[in-house]
């Protein structure tokens, strides 16, 4: 093999690191079966929500995984492999191949990575069942106003007894 082949493939495998590195989450699925057109739709839906998806060879995977230390996804590199990578939303990938999943046989959840552990099918299903992080912020913000609330209404029922008290 030339030295023009073996540096064409370190530096695949360098990126490869590097997208592992920068994403919050990555999900690793089984392709196989899906038409173009299912295919065409979930790298919308996942570009939309900030996502990339990638197919890479699995030799690849193996090397950047073992560069990173990441253990136990040996198993999942087999067969066609396509990486959703997510660098901002942790749940974003999760969520729309979950949601993919059931629809389509086909698709195929082997496991992934989130913030940089190595996780299984049955926790990336888990995660896929959490909001997005505006829907966890707005419930964050109605647990926090619900005292000021509550207080408010406390309040204003005093306020009401000391008027009809008065009158």
């Amino acid at each position: 093999m030339s030295e023009q082949i073996i540096a064409k493939k370190a530096a695949i495998v360098e990126e490869t690191v590097e997208k592992f590195q920068n994403a919050a989450s990555a999900v690793v699925v089984d392709y196989r079966g899906l038409t173009v057109e299912q295919v065409t739709n979930l790298r919308k839906d996942l570009r939309e929500a900030g996502v990339e998806m990638r197919v890479i060879k699995n030799s690849f995977l193996r090397r950047a995984a073992e560069k990173l230390g990441y253990e136990g996804l040996e198993d999942v590199f087999v067969g066609p492999t396509a990486v959703a990578f997510s660098n901002e939303d942790v749940v974003a990938p999760a969520r729309i191949l979950a949601n993919y999943a059931k629809d389509i046989e086909a698709l195929e959840i082997k496991g992934g990575l989130i913030d940089g552990e190595v996780v299984s099918v049955d926790e990336i299903n888990a995660l896929s069942k959490l909001p997005n992080k505006e829907g966890m912020l707005s419930m964050l913000l109605s647990v926090l106003q619900a005292p000021v609330r509550n207080f408010a209404y406390a309040v204003n029922a005093v306020a009401d007894s000391k008027e009809e008290g008065a009158a």
